[in-house]
């Protein structure tokens, strides 16, 4: 299966006709899928008119020195966490020009996983301005690889449902 597949250029194709028509900008701010959302992203010819910039924040320090993720909160509640991806959607949306982002930490493995959180927890958020962080867990089934295309196809496709969202 190549990375960037049909499906997901057909859902950022999708996602940047949305943001034409209202005006706006999105931003990424990824870990355990490493910029794979801003390629597909970036795949799309013209995208340049609506996609603002993505952080790759794999290590703690990455997502505090990047995004303003709080070391205090990622020692509490762990970097694959409600609290991390929330504090990353909106550090993604603070640090850009964005009204729309989307934040993705997990573990992909093979290893990293425990009892509490095993290889394929991914949390997602995705964050407007003026509104509150929409945020889920997901347990993905698979390798490394497809649980990370799994996050980005996830990602994508909630960026759709809120770019299209009424408010």
């Amino acid at each position: 299966m190549l990375d960037n597949d049909a499906a997901l250029t057909e859902l950022a194709r999708s996602l940047g006709d949305g943001l034409l028509q209202r005006d706006w900008l999105v931003a990424t701010a990824e870990s355990c899928t490493g910029g794979w959302v801003a390629k597909v992203i970036t795949e799309v010819a013209g995208s340049s008119a609506w996609f603002d910039r993505g952080f790759v924040c794999y290590s703690n320090q990455a997502k505090t020195d990047m995004l303003g993720v709080e070391m205090s909160l990622l020692h509490t509640e762990g970097a694959v966490s409600a609290a991390c991806v929330t504090a990353m959607a909106r550090g993604a949306l603070r640090f850009s020009r964005a009204q729309l982002s989307v934040a993705i930490t997990g573990i992909a493995g093979p290893g990293g996983g425990s009892p509490q959180k095993p290889v394929g927890s991914v949390w997602l958020g995705w964050a407007k301005h003026q509104a509150e962080v929409h945020c889920a867990q997901y347990r993905f089934a698979g390798d490394r690889h497809a649980i990370r295309r799994q996050a980005v196809l996830t990602a994508l496709q909630g960026l759709v449902q809120h770019c299209y969202a009424q408010e």
